[in-house]
């Protein structure tokens, strides 16, 4: 059974850094994607970023374009979110997503497999 397991959440202020790690584990991971998505109470789940399985493709929201960057560790099956200059906006659970196809992910289609969530909070 696939699990992905998210850390590095946690409450820091505006304007500091962050990086969220997602271990995933259970299988081969050879040739999928993986990703992260991120909600807040009320909201519906939104994309916040995609990496290809060789980490030659990422795709970023606009939200988040040259302050957050997605990295893959294919040795560790880790993908990571390196999130800079955090805004009180960025407050969300994030949530790592696995897939075979990058564009699922990127769509917002019916991935694979969700982690359950490590909780980002920024305060202002």
């Amino acid at each position: 059974q696939v699990q992905l397991v998210e850390s590095g959440g946690g409450l820091v202020q505006a304007g500091d850094s962050l990086k969220l790690s997602c271990a995933a584990s259970g299988r081969t991971f050879v040739g999928y994607a993986m990703g992260w998505f991120r909600q807040t109470a009320g909201k519906e789940r939104e994309f916040v970023a995609a990496i290809s399985w060789t980490g030659a493709t990422t795709s970023y929201a606009d939200s988040v374009k040259g302050r957050f960057t997605v990295y893959i560790d294919n040795a560790k099956n880790t993908v990571y979110l390196q999130m800079n200059s955090l805004k009180p906006e960025d407050t969300a659970v994030y949530y790592c997503v696995q897939d075979a196809s990058i564009y699922t992910i990127v769509g917002g289609g019916a991935m694979d497999h969700w982690g359950k969530g490590t909780l980002v909070t920024v305060s202002s």
